[in-house]
């Protein structure tokens, strides 16, 4: 059968390539243009710099700063989220009264724009009138307001909270996705056998699930890492820049202090940081995988 050069699959998927690559390399290349630029605050190019703009992050204390934070706000939101979603989901695959309504309650915030659901909280966690401080008070377990974000103390671990909480839907959809393909047969083979609901888990859940646990934390990872919303409706990186992370300190550099040549190159760091990241957890899953 003679095959039109139309019905080709690479011909077919030629178009989407192109624009796919022309949205994600066009920025880029224009990033990669004013990271070796000097560039005023109005964004024009006045002549090459070469590496200044690199050297200038790498020497600055507050990117270490905001780089460490980082790496401690992706991973206690990743972490945190796959430890309650996988047993969210478990629930929520059984089959009980109400589980359909069980299931649009917690895929609800998720709906919710994250600046919306960042400033709520940011009301919420008031240190005059907060509803934390207001039903800790209540209980009896304070006798007076604490300011949640005004210490460096409290402010980053709640703001980790926050991210954990958004984090739980989107997670959950994919693991219940993933329960949902494990077939009954196997849960039934090993009750017969007298397998105790952790030895099922152990045995067959959590290695059946793990390729979704992957997909989770490398999808969570590049989100959490580049999310924005959450420091900056809550704290704008305050008090005194504590909950700074890079996409925080990034915006400031640009927007703030007008160092755009700066900017860019910081993006162009985090950029590799998150490409290496991804690359090696991703070859490290494969593996574990095909063992």
């Amino acid at each position: 059968m003679n095959r039109s050069i139309f019905t080709n699959p690479y011909v077919l998927i030629a178009p989407a390539f192109l624009l796919a690559a022309f949205i994600i390399l066009w920025p880029l290349f224009q990033i990669g243009e004013i990271s070796i630029s000097n560039v005023n605050r109005f964004g024009q190019l006045r002549g090459f710099a070469g590496p200044d703009n690199f050297m200038a992050v790498l020497a600055d204390p507050q990117f270490l700063a905001s780089l460490w934070r980082t790496v401690i706000w992706t991973v206690g939101i990743v972490a945190g989220t796959i430890l309650v979603s996988i047993p969210v989901a478990l629930i929520l695959n059984e089959d009980f009264y109400g589980r359909g309504l069980a299931r649009v309650i917690i895929m609800l915030p998720w709906a919710v724009s994250l600046t919306m659901t960042a400033i709520v909280w940011r009301w919420a966690l008031s240190g005059e009138s907060g509803m934390l401080n207001s039903a800790l008070m209540g209980l009896g377990l304070i006798d007076q307001n604490i300011q949640w974000l005004a210490q460096a103390g409290t402010a980053f671990p709640m703001q980790i909270a926050i991210g954990i909480l958004v984090s739980i839907p989107f997670t959950t959809t994919i693991f219940l996705g993933g329960l949902s393909a494990i077939p009954d047969d196997l849960y039934e083979a090993a009750r017969l056998e007298g397998a105790s609901g952790w030895q099922i888990f152990r045995t067959i859940t959590l290695p059946l699930l793990r390729p979704f646990i992957n997909i989770a934390v490398v999808m969570n990872t590049i989100t959490v890492f580049n999310s924005f919303p959450i420091i900056w409706a809550t704290t704008q990186g305050g008090p005194a820049n504590s909950t700074d992370i890079l996409v925080t300190y990034l915006y400031k550099l640009g927007f703030n202090f007008g160092k755009l040549g700066e900017a860019s190159a910081l993006s162009l760091l985090m950029f590799a940081l998150l490409l290496f990241f991804t690359i090696i957890y991703v070859r490290l899953a494969m593996q574990g995988e095909r063992e």
